[in-house]
Parts: C-alpha cells; sequence; structure tokens
C-alpha cells in the first residue's frame, strides 16, 4: 500500500447501480471500458489499494471480471462518504491491513487525473488535517451562478470556511457581472480524503441545517467544529451525472486516452 509521511492510503470508489438520473451508469461503456473500470485505472496510478464499495452484484460482478476489488455496502446508505466508511471497516477485516487515509473517488469521473489524487494526499503531510479536499479557481467569463457550481470561501490557511450553491461572497456595491474580475472565487471539486478516525465521527453526525439548505454534507461537517483543508488544483473534473454527459465524454474520448 502506497505510503505518504507514514500515512497508508487505500482509494474507495462508492457506486450504485440504482442512479435516479441515470440507471446503470456505472456499468456503461466508455471506448472499450465500463466507466468504473477507468475510473478504477487512474484511482491505482496514485493509490496502490483501490476498492469500489457497491450495493448490487452486477457491479461486483464486472469490477472482478476486470481484476479489480469490490466489497458489498448496505443498500441504505444516503452518501458515498457513509458507504466509504462501511467499505473501509470490511477491507480492514479482509486484507489484515491498517488504513490511515480514505480517499473517496468519485464513481462518475473516468478521466480523474491521477496527479490531482496525489495532490490530495499531500495535504496529510500536516498531520492536524483530517479532512482534505480539491478547489479551482474560476475563470474570467466562468458561470460562478450555476447552482450546481458548488462555491468555497477559505480561512487564511486554507481550511473551508463555507459551501454555498450561491455565489459567495457577494460582491456589494458591484454589478455582478464584474464580480469575477473584482474577487477570485472558488470552485469546490468532489473529491475528498479523510483520515480514518474522521470518517468515522462525520457519518455518526446527525443531518443539519446548513447541509439540509444547501443539499451539501460537507456543511454538517463544518457546523459539527471539524475543519476542511482545501488544496488548490488548475484542473476541472470531469463527472458523467445524465446520459447527456455521457455524449459528451464520448465525443472527448481521444483527449483522455
Amino acid at each position: 500500500m502506497r505510503k505518504q509521511s507514514g500515512n497508508h492510503f487505500a482509494a474507495i470508489i462508492p457506486a450504485r447501480y440504482a442512479s435516479s438520473r441515470f440507471p446503470g451508469k456505472p456499468l456503461v461503456r466508455i471506448g472499450n471500458k465500463s466507466m468504473i473500470q477507468r475510473v478504477y485505472e487512474q484511482a491505482g496510478k496514485a493509490v496502490d489499494l483501490v476498492y469500489v464499495a457497491t450495493d448490487d452484484e452486477r457491479i461486483i460482478n464486472a469490477v472482478r471480471d476486470f481484476g479489480g476489488k469490490a466489497v458489498l455496502t448496505s443498500t441504505e446508505h444516503l452518501s458515498g462518504t457513509d458507504r466509504c466508511a462501511e467499505a473501509v471497516d470490511i477491507i480492514m477485516d479482509e486484507t489484515g491491513q491498517k488504513i490511515d487515509i480514505v480517499l473517496n473517488i468519485q464513481g462518475d469521473e473516468p478521466f480523474i487525473d491521477h496527479e490531482q489524487i496525489n495532490l490530495l494526499k499531500s495535504c496529510f503531510n500536516d498531520k492536524k488535517v483530517e479532512i482534505a479536499t480539491l478547489i479551482r479557481k474560476t475563470s474570467s467569463g466562468e458561470d460562478i451562478f450555476n447552482p450546481n457550481h458548488v462555491k468555497v470561501v477559505l480561512d487564511r490557511e486554507g481550511n473551508a470556511i463555507y459551501f454555498s450553491r450561491a455565489v459567495i461572497p457577494y460582491y456589494r456595491d458591484t454589478e455582478s457581472a464584474l464580480w469575477s474580475k473584482e474577487h477570485v472565487f472558488f470552485k469546490h471539486l468532489g473529491l475528498y480524503a479523510y483520515t480514518t478516525e474522521a470518517l468515522k465521527k462525520i457519518t455518526l453526525l446527525e443531518r443539519s441545517p446548513l447541509e439540509i439548505a444547501e443539499s451539501l454534507e460537507q456543511n454538517r461537517w463544518l457546523e459539527n467544529g471539524l475543519k476542511i483543508r482545501t488544496e488548490l488544483t488548475d484542473r476541472e473534473s470531469i463527472s458523467i451525472d445524465t446520459p447527456d454527459d455521457l455524449e459528451s465524454a464520448l465525443r472527448h474520448l481521444n483527449d483522455f486516452v
């Protein structure tokens, strides 16, 4: 298992079959491979121990068919974080290996850059870090008002203060069309890592008001006093949430192979 600053890392890829917007999404073909295989192979470039955590035997079988590792988890989980928390216990029991840091790799990002995973791992060179995630600066002309693009504000040490679907901060006394020229806004990328202890802690927390309002689980962690360290990347992640997203990805497949 690849180590960094004495830490033992595991990449866990939560994957559900019954997606409301795109059923069977992990098994769709992107070129000559399934989406889940592409995610798995990219994660394996940065982490030695990689597992898919799923609630469906079809995904289990597909992963094992290409030589990957997978564990079966509950159908009741509301988030990938919860699924990771169950999976890490199963993996440690099965392998007997210690896992200090869990990397939660999104199962619908088949072209994830393994260097972004390494960047996330580097956050744990600081022993105080319990949770980490990636962000990037938005570019001039980018639609910062899109509620599907989550924004984040930071403290002076690079820890997240708050995540929102709204534009934060609100740039008073300036026309909204000029905000990107007046201020650096940060977009959140949905790639997380947690110490195993922090992962167990956050999954025991009850849903919080800010989490419910924004539909963003990371606000629950902040409301309960946990810190989330951020690291800057200059690359965008490409997620596939709908069949239309898949069509777009297929048109650009040669850019990633």
